[in-house]
């Protein structure tokens, strides 16, 4: 029998359940926004917990960035002479600086700053498998955010714990700035070795330049540095330094910052190092040290956290040039080795700014600034003054004193013979002839006729402080003084009579440009123009035919006066030439004799001629 055919039917599609979906009530939703409530309430608990527990920093300071800065003295032309600091640190915005300079560190340090929110996990990944292979916590994927956090915020240990919270730190930094505004803090906060924080200051110690005017290759240098600021060191490690130097150009090749020829010229270029931590102090030691303890008076604050810029009257090639004369001067008299020391100033009248102040052979030997601190005799220095005075009271250079033995008894029963440096008598002798051949005799004489009160108001008008010495050795420079004092009193014989007080500082400015202080210039009316113009001519003679021969040969029209004290104790030279005046002293520390013939017509007025015929174009 065949099989039967069996009828296949259609399978049913299944009948889908019914899902019933009951409207959201107000309980429900209520009941939704609760559970987003805690859970967000659970979460920020828990962060806070956290940032509790791991007690993580505020980071509002990051932006209320005000770090402790270097206060800065400059030159008379604006260049920095020294920098004073408890850090060594200068802020500098970042749009001052060149392009290349930020381009270089983040190329070196964080290739992808401008993409990551602070972190870069992929630099974390990579840095966790290079330690797990070397066994150790070497690397650690630090951003640029993360190295401000952790210089800013936390202390330098190496801790998974100190990098948790550097992580949020920087995360949270990121939220808070901007990127320039972040790498600003950074490229002033980062340290580069030699105690030098940030580009500004290290641009200075290692080239001794401002960062904005870094080359591309000096830029690279720097750059390379922060990792490890003792092994790239450039002034102890150049070999080093150049291979992390090669390092950074090829990164800022590979980031699109440079082009790769422009990368080699900046290889190529030699690295010159000129540092100014590198320049001896000594050169301009007496003068900044005065300069900071009279800017310290004016801001009641050390210099070390003040952050200034003090700008100052010194002509540093002048300055250079006259200690230099002051040091080869004092050989020449002195050879090998010797303690006697020296001082010498040069002050230009016009405006009574300090133009040079040597207080000593060298400052790193001795820091006793002898051109201010040291009050000496001032000898025959003090005759201009005292004749000044009397051709103000009716004497006249033809006036006339008898040049013969003369004794007077002293307060204390002593008999006083003073006598003329040449130990001869002239008999009668003009005025004019008294103070170009330095008459002792003559300037004692008319002393007593001038008045001794007479004389001491006008040297306080010519700027010596009292005490001024009250008996008749004053005539021959009895009485103490400085050189910095003696120097500025010569002024109004070639101002037409006009007194202005010394001075160093310019003004000073905080850092930001806003000024604190600014120097003013004080002048009085120290004596008549006649009189002045008297004087001039009488101190001309006195370098052209007088005691002043040596000083003779400097281009402008030129005189002064020679000052010697008792037992050639102390050798002097002050005048001018054109309208600068220069003050020289030699003498010893102990105040014992130069020695023999040792007089200022013959150590100090060649000192004097020298820094004057130097001057060249220093002269203006």
């Amino acid at each position: 029998m065949p099989p039967s055919k069996k009828k296949t039917a259609a399978r049913a599609p299944a009948k889908k359940k019914r899902v019933y979906k009951k409207p959201l009530n107000e309980k429900h939703i209520i009941g939704f926004f609760f559970a987003i409530a805690l859970s967000l309430t659970l979460f920020l608990g828990g962060l806070l917990l956290t940032l509790s527990i791991l007690k993580i920093p505020d980071i509002r300071t990051v932006a209320e960035y005000t770090p402790v800065q270097a206060s800065e003295i400059l030159d008379r032309h604006g260049r920095v002479i020294t920098r004073i600091y408890a850090e060594n640190r200068t802020v500098v915005p970042i749009k001052q600086l060149p392009d290349y300079v930020p381009q270089a560190f983040v190329a070196a340090e964080d290739s992808r700053f401008y993409e990551h929110p602070g972190l870069d996990l992929w630099s974390v990944f990579r840095a966790a498998i290079n330690n797990a292979k070397s066994g150790r916590r070497g690397q650690g994927g630090s951003t640029i955010t993360q190295q401000v956090a952790k210089s800013l915020l936390l202390t330098p240990e190496k801790t998974y714990i100190r990098k948790f919270k550097e992580a949020i730190l920087a995360w949270r930094i990121d939220t808070l700035l901007s990127k320039n505004e972040i790498l600003h803090i950074y490229l002033n906060q980062i340290y580069l070795g030699s105690g030098a924080y940030g580009v500004e200051a290290a641009a200075w110690d290692y080239f001794n330049k401002s960062a904005r005017d870094l080359t591309v290759g000096e830029a690279a240098i720097l750059a390379g540095l922060p990792q490890a600021p003792s092994r790239y060191a450039p002034d102890k490690h150049m070999e080093a330094a150049r291979k992390r130097q090669r390092y950074v150009l090829n990164r800022m090749v590979a980031d699109g910052y440079l082009s790769s020829s422009t990368a080699r010229k900046a290889y190529e270029r030699p690295v010159r190092l000129t540092g100014g931590k590198r320049q001896r102090k000594g050169e301009n030691g007496y003068f900044v040290q005065l300069v900071r303890k009279q800017a310290e008076k004016i801001l009641d604050t050390s210099l070390n956290r003040a952050g200034v810029r003090i700008y100052t009257t010194l002509d540093t090639a002048l300055q250079k040039k006259t200690v230099a004369a002051l040091r080869r001067g004092i050989a020449k008299s002195f050879p090998g080795k010797t303690k006697v020391q020296g001082a010498a100033i040069v002050i230009d009248s016009a405006n009574g700014s300090v133009r040079a102040l040597a207080g000593g052979r060298d400052f790193n030997k001795s820091a006793f600034d002898r051109a201010t601190q040291g009050r000496r005799s001032a000898g025959s220095l003090f005759k201009p003054i005292l004749y000044s005075t009397a051709f103000s009271n009716g004497f006249s250079p033809d006036s006339t004193i008898m040049d013969s033995p003369f004794s007077i008894k002293g307060k204390q029963g002593k008999i006083w013979k003073p006598k003329n440096f040449t130990g001869k008598h002239y008999g009668k002798t003009s005025l004019r002839d008294g103070l170009i051949y330095s008459r002792n005799i003559v300037a004692i004489k008319l002393l007593q006729k001038v008045g001794i009160k007479k004389v001491q108001k006008q040297a306080e008008k010519f700027g010596i402080r009292p005490p001024i010495t009250a008996d008749l050795s004053l005539a021959l420079g009895a009485t103490g003084v400085s050189l910095l004092e003696i120097t500025a009193a010569y002024a109004p014989f070639i101002t037409g009579g006009k007194y202005t007080e010394p001075i160093l500082l310019q003004k000073i400015e905080r850092n930001d440009g806003t000024l604190i202080y600014r120097g003013k210039v004080a002048s009085h009316q120290a004596l008549s123009p006649h009189v002045a113009k008297t004087m001039k001519a009488l101190l001309m003679d006195v370098v052209r035919i007088g005691t002043g021969k040596r000083a003779a040969g400097v281009p402008a029209p030129a005189g002064g006066k020679t000052g010697t004290t008792n037992e050639n104790r102390d050798a002097w030279f002050v005048g001018f030439s054109g309208q600068h005046l220069g003050g020289v002293w030699i003498g010893n520390d102990n105040n014992k004799s130069l020695g023999s013939g040792k007089s200022g017509g013959v150590l100090a007025a060649p000192i004097w001629r020298d820094i004057m015929i130097s001057r060249g174009s220093n002269s203006k």
